[in-house]
This record gives structure tokens, sequence and C-alpha cells, in this order.
């Protein structure tokens, strides 16, 4: 436990992970992104691993209400409609989501699909907003949403195998390194 929360509090030491501009948008930025912004993977896989432990229903409407929110942010980023206070609301999801992941909260699928959609927007938000004008735009979209799914539906997986395999402690572990994470990105703003 004291590695992961080392290893989480290095990797968020940078300041927010700001959102460098993306030189030339395109289908390759937009896959590579997820995996390289460290407060985005952080947000998908808490996203991914609390759905797993939400179980039912909210395996399948908590991630696709982030992906879904995630393309509106998108959207209103790059049409120049941005949200107040983006980077602290980026830096709240991993805190959020890392503490709801460590307490195993329970909450009705609803209220996870509204907290993981909002949470989104903000990430959509801060990603759409920094898209030059030019280059690919609608492919770095398409990729980054792809991607993200992608990173949710093996955050999920991971966590129903930790389930299924008697091994909570792993993911609560995860979500402790994630919300130690959140506290840092926030501090650092």
């Amino acid at each position: 436990m004291k590695r992961l929360m080392g290893l989480a509090l290095m990797l968020a030491a940078p300041a927010a992970f700001a959102h460098p501009g993306h030189a030339v948008p395109g289908l390759g930025a937009g896959l590579m992104h997820p995996l390289l912004g460290i407060d985005h993977l952080l947000a998908l896989v808490g996203a991914g691993l609390w759905a797993a432990q939400l179980g039912g229903a909210a395996r399948r409407w908590v991630p696709a209400g982030f992906l879904a929110a995630l393309a509106v942010g998108l959207a209103m980023g790059a049409g120049g409609v941005l949200l107040p206070g983006v980077e602290p609301g980026i830096a709240a999801s991993v805190l959020v989501f890392g503490v709801l992941v460590a307490g195993g909260a329970r909450l009705p699928a609803g209220m996870g699909v509204a907290l993981a959609s909002a949470f989104a927007l903000f990430h959509g938000c801060a990603h759409g907003a920094e898209l030059p004008a030019g280059g690919q735009t609608h492919a770095y979209i398409a990729g980054l949403v792809g991607s993200s799914a992608l990173v949710l539906c093996a955050a999920m997986a991971g966590g129903t195998w930790a389930r299924s395999a008697g091994k909570p402690a792993w993911v609560q572990a995860a979500g402790a390194g994630m919300a130690a994470s959140g506290v840092v990105l926030l501090a650092g703003l």
C-alpha cells in the first residue's frame, strides 16, 4: 500500500499534468492521450473500477455516461464553451473516484452515472479547448473517446476479476493511490 501511494504521489507531482496543446490533432494523438495524460488515465481507471464495484446496471451505464459526457465536453470545448473550474474539476475527479473505489462506496446507478458524467464533462472541455484550428479534429475526438472506452473496459475487467478472485484489497489500494494523486493534483493548482 505504501509503495502504491508513493508511486501515485510521484506520478502526480508535476503541476496538475496540465493539458499541453496538440500541435496537429489526429487519430493517433487522440488514441494516445488517455494513456499519456495521467489525470485522464487515473479518472478512467477510477470510473471503471468503481463501475465494477457497483455491479449490475452500473457496469454498463457509468462507463456509457462517462463516454457520452466526454464527447459532449469535447464538442463544447472545441466550440469555445468552457466550464468554470475545469482543472480543479479534473483533479477532483481523480480524488473522488479514488475515494469511492478505496471505500467501496455504493450509490444507486443513476447517481453513479450523473457523477461520472459530470466529471467527464470537465475532461472533455479541457481536451476540446486545446484543439488548434485545422488538423484532424474529428479523428482526434474519435481516437480519444475510443481509447477512453478501452481503458474503462480494461479497468472494469480488472475490478471484476479482483472481486471474483477474492482480492478486493487490490482495488481498494488502487483507489487509495488515486485519491492521494487527486490530493496532489488539487494542491498543485
